[in-house]
């Protein structure tokens, strides 16, 4: 039907999961920054829109409680879609970062990737210290990579994925 919807869970036949290297923290930094403008789109059009329309029209403010929950609700349907088709973002495609099963490099269960997802608002935004455990840490993950059982890989540009 639409490339969208397609679904694409394994690698190709050129890339050998096995061979895969952990991305590097700065590959995986860049690739967060990247990710930040992506995410501005997509709560663009799924939190300002409604919101906007809500405001004018119904000359309400819903609760600050109800706005971080559909923010939450949001992103984690867009993360989450994306880790579970294909393992990557458009970001992490761009910079050939792929989130991966710890152990046989296939792609996350759907409780890795909620775990995940959950596990990254605290590591993020309570000073970064997930984002800082990767100094630390002895393959360099993430703190929320390394609870959920997932890793983010890089792959040459010649694999297919």
């Amino acid at each position: 039907m639409f490339k969208l919807f397609r679904k694409s869970h394994a690698p190709g036949p050129t890339a050998n999961p096995q061979q895969w290297q952990a991305a590097s923290l700065r590959r995986r930094m860049v690739s967060m920054l990247y990710e930040t403008l992506m995410i501005l789109g997509v709560l663009g059009i799924t939190f300002m829109v409604p919101h906007l329309f809500i405001g004018v029209y119904l000359k309400t403010t819903l609760p600050g409680w109800v706005l971080l929950l559909h923010v939450y609700l949001v992103l984690g349907a867009y993360f989450i879609w994306l880790w579970r088709h294909g393992g990557q973002s458009l970001s992490m495609r761009t910079w050939r970062v792929r989130l991966v099963r710890i152990g046989d490099n296939g792609t996350p269960t759907l409780k890795q990737c909620l775990l995940r997802y959950t596990l990254s608002w605290p590591s993020v935004l309570l000073y970064g210290v997930g984002l800082i455990w990767a100094y630390f840490d002895r393959d360099g993950q993430f703190l929320h990579d390394r609870l959920s059982g997932t890793r983010l890989v890089y792959f040459e540009a010649g694999a297919r994925t």
